[in-house]
């Protein structure tokens, strides 16, 4: 079946069409179709479209709100222009699997979309104010587009994270505002967490109880997530994305009496304080160049660059202590997993966060490293570490198609 999976931002729309089925999810024998993003809607958008095997396809559309946007993609899906997948028609889309980023505390795995699921989304609006309602504008477009006979499935980044215990999800705050409000760490990237830890299984036969992780999606945002016996049991993003590691724009871990020193010292508001922490910190504010690591790397080796230099050390220093908390909570772990834009990608990072960890058992191989390029999978790490050390590419679009098979089959989750 062909699952038309979305992902919505404020003023985007990226999607993929993906052939699977149960049969096909045992080989590991899906297919990707198509793929896109569309970026600026609401005004004169950017839209890069891409059929499998074909040269993609780029343009500049007025598209005024999501629904135009979705509109325009089944539009491309089915059409025979050059580049097209060429689809006959609406009907070849079987059914619909959205990214939604919260999930909260109710909604803990991959579920049916409903009126009733639509409300529980709803509900988690205020834990995410500014990806929930954007998750939500392509479940309004699809329901209008395709009406009620094709299926849809909410997937959310925080459902891996619902098994962590009290002790790594509460807030050393009072109990009350827990009771009251919800008020915890929920942890996000679930879906690219829950990805590598299942193809880390499939790459070495290892048991899903058996199974004892970190692994390091590093990208434009960044996360770390300690997994036991196969479950995620901490991780370092919070209530919201903003907690844990250095990210492009974002501060990562932060004293919390910041946000009152920059308040009377700068006369900054909760809106612009907000901004400064999720838009201008980070990667971009300490180096005050970029958010992108590749330029980063760049000034720093073409012209030493003093500021871009110490966003890398800086960045790098706190995945190390991340991996080192998580050594310490677990008791070890058997190996350790690179993945995301900068994981896959940069050799130089992967080496800067394993070096000086021989202590903890993590050493990498410079030649392996070195040769993994872009798209590698497989093991980068020396022979005689006691942690082994893998790069492995995440695929979340390819798990929310999956789940919503699950779904659509009312066939049990396996990994």
């Amino acid at each position: 079946m062909n699952v038309l999976v979305l992902n919505c931002g404020s003023s985007s729309l990226k999607f993929q069409v993906i052939d699977t089925d149960l049969d096909l999810i045992e080989k590991n024998a899906d297919r990707r179709l198509a793929s896109g993003v569309l970026e600026r809607i609401g005004s004169e958008s950017l839209i890069t479209l891409r059929a499998e095997g074909k040269p993609a396809v780029r343009r500049a559309t007025p598209l005024r709100d999501h629904r135009a946007a979705l509109d325009h993609v089944l539009g491309w899906l089915v059409s025979s222009e050059p580049g097209s997948p060429g689809l006959r028609a609406l009907g070849d889309i079987h059914a619909i699997g959205h990214r939604i980023v919260h999930g909260g505390e109710r909604l803990t795995h991959s579920i049916g979309i409903t009126d009733e699921v639509i409300e529980q989304i709803e509900d988690c609006i205020d834990l995410a104010p500014l990806h929930n309602p954007a998750n939500l504008k392509g479940v309004y477009a699809a329901r209008t587009l395709f009406g009620p006979g094709i299926p849809q499935v909410a997937v959310f980044d925080t459902s891996f994270h619902s098994t962590m215990p009290e002790t790594s999800f509460l807030y050393a705050l009072p109990y009350q505002y827990y009771v009251r409000h919800r008020l915890r760490r929920y942890g996000f990237h679930g879906t690219s967490h829950r990805y590598v830890a299942y193809r880390y299984r499939q790459l070495t036969g290892t048991a899903f109880e058996s199974t004892h992780l970190i692994t390091l999606h590093l990208g434009n945002g960044c996360s770390a997530c300690a997994i036991q016996n196969g479950s995620s049991f901490d991780t370092s993003m919070g209530l919201t994305p903003l907690e844990g590691l250095v990210m492009g724009t974002r501060t990562g871990d932060l004293d919390a009496s910041v946000l009152e020193f920059l308040h009377h010292k700068e006369g900054l508001g909760f809106g612009e304080l907000d901004s400064v922490l999720n838009k201008q910190s980070g990667l971009l504010g300490l180096s005050g160049l970029t958010n992108d690591m590749r330029d980063l790397l760049d000034e720093a080796r073409s012209h030493d660059d003093r500021r871009a230099k110490l966003a890398i050390d800086i960045f790098c220093i706190r995945v190390k202590k991340y991996i080192g908390s998580y050594l310490a909570r677990m008791n070890g772990a058997d190996a350790l997993v690179f993945t995301g834009g900068i994981g896959e990608n940069s050799a130089e990072i992967r080496a800067r966060v394993c070096a000086d960890l021989d202590f903890l058992g993590i050493a990498l191989d410079p030649a392996k490293n070195d040769a993994a390029a872009s798209g590698f999978e497989g093991e980068i790490g020396a022979a005689d570490g006691r942690v082994k050390v893998f790069v492995i590419p995440t695929n979340e679009e390819l798990l929310i198609a999956r789940d919503t098979v699950r779904c659509v089959k009312d066939a049990p989750r396996r990994w």
